[in-house]
């Protein structure tokens, strides 16, 4: 039977984070809640998560002014120019599954220097280098960062309830995202159905990382695979959408599965925006498979392997993949060696 503290919404379960940092009973039936609901659907609103609605305004305010800027401006910080994976992205060129995304972005990872690479280095290591920021929207830079440092609590603090409700020790996953991690935050933009080329604004997918947080701002578009077709997640003011990634299917052995989900291109007349945050794991790492009580190990389904997407327990190789072919512009020009070897 659903808890009324999990009661759906929208067809998507509500939790309250607040659960978990309370009283010993109440955080004990939360971690039940997290569980099955990640277990089955994978996705969830989240509130009581303690991040002040005035900053995501503010964020997604200084987001509006850089993707109002003049063409020409934005593309001098294009992710094309970086190794790193990092900087704008113009509209169709970013691909799910060999087709166009129509969304602009600006992609942000944690604010460390380029990594110092010897000839035996692996090829991921490459992927450590400096963000790129508008110089004409200064302000962008420290609001954003401030929220990635929120949205990195948050997350870390989800994490932590997963490996509790997994049977775990609470910091069974420090190790893994500690450092110089893949942590990244997309701010997004959807034009409108009229200024797009189809209504792909991203392409049916599962997220790479643990764990996935996206704020919306007034606009819906983000659906997610049900058994009986698509479910609409509208946004819901003060929430999170919060769904898990490939690692904790990896960790879990397919007692959690990551879901499928996409978004659709907005109405005409009607742009979207989005922020996207991603908690993954240090490229270096390798993705414990976790001895999970003999309860939740009997009801373990094994990793979903799809031969044209296949997952790698060397973080560094997912991650690099996902690049990759998500960003073929960035990949001809500063992975060209790769290429020509097959990586992708």
């Amino acid at each position: 039977m659903i808890s009324q503290a999990f009661a759906p919404i929208a067809g998507l379960p509500v939790l309250d984070l607040g659960r978990f940092t309370g009283d010993g009973g109440e955080r004990e039936r939360f971690l039940v809640d997290l569980r099955d609901t990640a277990r089955n659907i994978g996705f969830f609103y989240l509130k009581g998560h303690g991040v002040d609605d005035d900053l995501a305004e503010r964020v997604f305010a200084l987001s509006r002014q850089f993707f109002d800027l003049p063409i020409r401006e934005k593309l001098a910080i294009e992710m094309a120019n970086s190794p790193h994976f990092r900087g704008y992205t113009p509209p169709g060129k970013e691909y799910t599954r060999g087709s166009p995304d129509w969304r602009e972005e600006l992609d942000i990872g944690l604010e460390v220097p380029a990594a110092e690479l010897s000839a035996d280095d692996p090829p991921w290591r490459r992927l450590q280098g400096p963000n790129q920021w508008p110089v004409s929207v200064p302000e962008l830079k420290p609001v954003l960062l401030e929220w990635q440092a929120e949205v990195i609590r948050v997350s870390t603090t989800l994490l932590k309830a997963f490996s509790l409700a997994l049977g775990q020790a609470e910091n069974a996953f420090e190790g893994v995202y500690d450092g110089a991690s893949n942590q990244l935050l997309k701010t997004i933009l959807y034009p409108s159905r009229d200024r797009t080329a189809d209504d792909q604004g991203c392409g049916p997918h599962k997220d790479g990382g643990f764990i996935t947080l996206v704020r919306q701002h007034r606009v819906g578009g983000l659906q997610v695979q049900g058994e009986n077709g698509w479910i609409d997640a509208p946004p819901i003011p003060g929430t999170f959408v919060v769904n898990i990634g490939e690692l904790l299917e990896l960790a879990s052995n397919g007692y959690l599965r990551a879901n499928v989900h996409r978004v659709v291109t907005p109405p005409a007349g009607i742009d979207r925006q989005s922020l996207a945050f991603f908690l993954g794991a240090h490229p270096d790492a390798v993705i414990p498979q976790l001895s999970l009580p003999p309860h939740l190990a009997a009801a373990a389904r094994g990793v979903e392997q799809d031969p044209d997407n296949p997952l790698f327990r060397d973080v560094g190789l997912n991650i690099l993949k996902s690049r990759l072919r998500s960003h073929p512009d960035v990949a001809k020009r500063h992975y060209a060696d790769l290429l020509a070897q097959g990586v992708v």
